[in-house]
């Protein structure tokens, strides 16, 4: 399957163009083992196995994204559209390399992947938000504020839905209803 480039086509104003050079694709089997050290290496993201990402990139490469950097993929998105629901898609992660971290790549994939998304009939997006997470939670508010859209918030999993001890609630954002831009 050939890369695809995903591009919003418009700029948020007042953001680092520091990684203006880094480019937008749909992900490549080839991309599954550095989404995976990408997620690894954040340290905050639950880390799948290695195999999953490859399978992501190959069954939902159309509603996720990678960032590359001089070929070398520096961030990703993974998504997916719910089946109950197929006029929304589901973020699933979001992660950057450290050293393109503040720079907005995470906005700028969002608002990509949005922006492609949308033209394909999709309305709501979701995600889901750990409390603690105020990094998500601000991008994900500055995304539907920025959009013109409502952001509904209702706890989707709490600790109990875990095996593991430690796990945050998952808060369930659902943004829209998002338009096609011109």
């Amino acid at each position: 399957m050939a890369a695809h480039p995903l591009e919003s086509p418009t700029r948020r104003p007042g953001i680092d163009e520091t990684n203006a050079d880094v480019q937008l694709q749909e992900p490549s089997l080839a991309d599954g083992p550095e989404l995976w050290r990408i997620a690894r290496d954040s340290q905050v993201l639950d880390v799948n196995s290695p195999y999953s990402y490859t399978l992501w990139c190959r069954d939902f490469a159309n509603t996720s994204v990678v960032a590359r950097d001089g070929g070398t993929a520096c961030g990703f998105i993974t998504g997916y559209v719910r089946p109950s629901r197929p006029d929304t898609f589901f973020v699933w992660q979001v992660a950057v390399d450290e050293t393109h971290r503040g720079q907005g790549l995470a906005r700028r994939m969002l608002d990509g992947l949005a922006t492609r998304l949308t033209r394909h009939g999709h309305r709501y997006m979701e995600a889901t938000v750990t409390p603690r997470n105020t990094a998500s939670t601000a991008m994900f508010e500055s995304f539907a504020r920025d959009h013109g859209c409502g952001l509904d918030r209702s706890q989707l999993f709490g600790t109990e839905h875990f095996p593991t001890g430690g796990h945050e609630p998952e808060v369930l954002f659902r943004i829209g209803q998002l338009t096609v831009a011109n």
